[in-house]
Order: C-alpha cells, then structure tokens, then sequence
C-alpha cells in the first residue's frame, strides 16, 4: 500500500464500519463514532507493511491487515457500494494462502457479535466462531459484545 493510499483505506474502513450490521440494533454513540475515525485515520500510518488493498477499476475497494501475530486477521473492510461482489471473500482468500505459505496452522478473527454479514462471510470461508462475549475494543475505546472466529489451515 502506498503513502498516497491512507486516506482511502481510512474512508473505506470507516464507511464499511458505520454501515455495519453491528449498529442495526443500536447506533454507536457520537463520542464512539470519533474515537473509531481517529483509530482509522491513524492506522494506515502505523500498518502500511500489513495491509492489502483490492482495488477496481483503479480505485481501492476494500482492504485487509494481519497484525503481526501469525495468523490473526486484524481488519477486513470493503467500501458498502462494493460488499457482495466477492472482494471480501478474495481478500480473505488472500491471506489465508499467505498465511500457508509462511506455515501457519490457525487464522483468527474478531468482529462484533451482531455484525451478521461479517460472520456469514467468515463462517463461508471456513471460520468458525470459539468465543463470545464482552470485549474491549481499543479502536472503538468502549466494552463491545464480540466474536473470536478461527479456522484450521491445512
């Protein structure tokens, strides 16, 4: 990802994160809503090594990072206008044979626990969900019910 794709990837991220179904029973509060943006605003800058982009047409659509830890799949965010078109599922796809070839045996990931769209392409992909609960979310700066997703490479 180039320098110049950081405010894309920060638009992208956070316009798929307002558009969530994880706020289809509860609008996050104003004081969230900042808290999220700055956190998008600023990773792009902190990451650049660890995340992908897909693009279309020339412009980016959607991305995804790994934070560093083996197999844990950080973000994966594709812009609203571009969800079901498979860009997530390519993404995922991605990494997964990433994660492969450098020999990692188990990816992870989290989302909230209402975003249905979120863990339906996950769970498609071949996660399952492990875990459920309460969970601190530095990006949001708030407890959040969360789901921790794994699958078994092979």
């Amino acid at each position: 990802m180039a320098a110049a794709d950081h405010r894309a990837v920060a638009e992208i991220g956070f316009s798929a994160w307002m558009s969530s179904d994880a706020w289809s029973v509860q609008r996050p509060t104003d004081a969230v809503i900042d808290h999220v943006r700055r956190a998008f605003d600023a990773f792009p800058s902190d990451a650049t090594d660890l995340i992908t982009v897909a693009e279309q047409d020339g412009k980016i659509v959607g991305w995804t990072a790994l934070n560093g830890e083996g197999g844990h799949i950080s973000d994966l965010w594709v812009h609203p206008e571009s969800q079901g078109m498979g860009i997530g599922r390519a993404l995922i796809g991605h990494l997964l044979s990433r994660m492969r070839s450098e020999g990692i045996s188990l990816a992870t990931i989290h989302t909230h626990a209402t975003n249905s769209g979120a863990i339906r392409l996950y769970e498609r992909a071949g996660f399952r969900i492990v875990w459920r609960g309460m969970e601190f979310s530095r990006s949001a700066g708030t407890e959040l019910e969360k789901v921790h997703m794994e699958r078994v490479l092979g």
